[in-house]
């Protein structure tokens, strides 16, 4: 999977009333400061030039720095505020670009006696916000700190994942093969609604199209089922299966990624139930892995909402994590506060915690031997799961962190996951308006997941931890 790269707009602020030249040291320093912490995770577009001192000041700045940011196509724009700043052209800019807003800035010298001050940037910071209200733009606000402190870093870092989120969701386009289980009444969504609220888009296919494009790879003798033939031989166990099943789950693989490139779509909700096995010859459990490891996350039972909550939650670690479709299963049953996330065998193969655990198994063996699903324990440590659903035209995120735990093993693909009150979990869950699959992934992330919804227009839902530790975190920089 290619790690995502934001382009972020830096468009620091001044006010001329302010005369000291210290705005302008600021806005180098900043810069310098934002381009060391990106690195290889944001190219920075700076604002150099569109007049003497490189900062938003007057209306005239303001078509300037608008071409310039539409142009470079950022995913986000971040307003230090190098003195008090003009809030009044800063909510100018921020109306047309329409792109999460990271607003800070660094803290006032100690005054001087008989002396003006120099900055009054606090002051300034509380003016933008109420200028950013008033034009209806959400904003990401990282306490007034001094540059060098753990609560910027971690700040604006994690901003960047905010926008890998939104741009990420915005841009979503789910690949749709096949109907919904008929009795998964749980699966159910509104395409309609998902595309005039959200501009999200389904292009569903049948299982026919799919067997389609597998009859076009076999007659074709294509190269790329080769290689994903190999693939699979070289990272998993594949004794179980001969080289005419495997190349036939090879097909799918290869199928399902040429079907998503070709109509630019970054996800798959698909049917994966006996019908998907009677027209491809193959079950899709390690397709499924294999895939959302490479980027493109599955849902199973055909799960739309599943396929966007996968796209969040890997795009919240800026793509450089595999995630894993889950259904939330049973108890653990010694430990009162652990959940089992399971399935039958969708997990990505780097998750798991010996690779030389990885081993297949095939579907049928006595009578009609299909392959191939996956066996495996992923690994423990944190997890945050994710589950985007709603009813009634009501859209919510639930968020949630736990981490992996011991627990008895069992076939598929799993974690035993530890909360800190699962009974509290699991009411929030029935009661909706959820389901029982979620989307994991193995990081703390649940504040980038909850900041990410106040551009989206969906409700952050967030039980453990819960809002005021999410605001904690922003305000301090400490996931712990």
């Amino acid at each position: 999977m290619e790690k995502r790269i934001i382009r972020l707009g830096y468009a620091p602020t001044k006010r001329d009333v302010f005369n000291h030249p210290e705005a302008n040291e600021y806005r180098e320093s900043v810069l310098e400061k934002i381009m060391e912490l990106s690195n290889d995770s944001a190219v920075i577009i700076d604002i150099k030039g569109i007049n003497d001192d490189d900062m938003i000041q007057t209306n005239a700045d303001v078509q300037k720095v608008v071409k310039r940011f539409q142009k470079e196509k950022i995913d986000g724009i971040f307003v230090p505020h190098c003195n008090f700043g003009m809030e009044s052209v800063v909510a100018r800019v921020a109306v047309e670009i329409n792109k999460p807003l990271l607003l800070w800035g660094p803290r006032d010298n100690t005054p001087v006696a008989g002396e003006f001050r120099t900055r009054d940037t606090q002051c300034g910071l509380f003016a933008t916000g109420k200028a950013l209200r008033r034009v209806n733009v959400p904003f990401t606000y990282l306490p007034n700190c001094d540059l060098d402190d753990d609560a910027f870093t971690k700040g604006f870092m994690d901003f960047l994942a905010v926008c890998s989120v939104v741009d990420d969701f915005r841009n979503t386009r789910v690949l749709q093969i096949g109907t919904r289980p008929e009795p998964f009444w749980t699966v159910i969504c509104n395409e309609g609604e998902l595309l005039e609220r959200f501009g999200i888009q389904v292009m569903p296919l049948t299982l026919e199209d799919l067997k389609t494009r597998i009859e076009l790879l076999e007659k074709n003798k294509s190269e790329e089922v080769e290689v994903a033939l190999r693939d699979f031989k070289a990272r998993l166990n594949c004794g179980c299966a001969n080289d005419t099943q495997l190349r036939t789950m090879a097909r799918l693989r290869v199928a399902l990624k040429q079907l998503c490139i070709e109509l630019e779509c970054n996800s798959i909700a698909l049917f994966c139930w006996d019908a998907l096995h009677k027209a491809t010859g193959s079950a899709t459990c390690t397709v499924n892995g294999i895939l959302t490891e490479e980027g493109i996350p599955v849902s199973c039972e055909t799960d739309i909402l599943g396929a966007i909550s996968s796209i969040m939650i890997q795009a919240a670690v800026m793509r450089t994590k595999s995630t894993f479709f889950a259904d939330l299963t049973i108890r653990h049953p010694t430990n009162p506060n652990a959940e089992m996330l399971w399935h039958c065998g969708n997990y990505p193969p780097s998750l798991a915690i010996d690779p030389n655990t990885c081993n297949l198994t095939m579907i049928n063996p006595d009578s009609n031997p299909i392959p191939a699903q996956s066996n495996w324990e992923i690994k423990h440590g944190d997890i945050t799961v994710c589950r985007f659903d709603g009813d009634h035209g009501d859209y919510r995120l639930f968020i949630g962190e736990g981490k992996g735990v011991d627990g008895p093993e069992t076939s598929g693909t799993y974690v035993w996951f530890e909360v800190d009150d699962w009974l509290k979990w699991e009411k929030h869950l029935v009661e909706g308006p959820y389901v029982h699959h979620c989307s994991g992934v193995h990081a703390k992330v649940a504040h980038i997941l909850a900041e990410s919804c106040k551009y989206l227009g969906i409700i952050p839902d967030a039980i453990s931890p819960n809002s005021q530790d999410i605001e904690e975190r922003w305000l301090t920089g400490k996931t712990d």
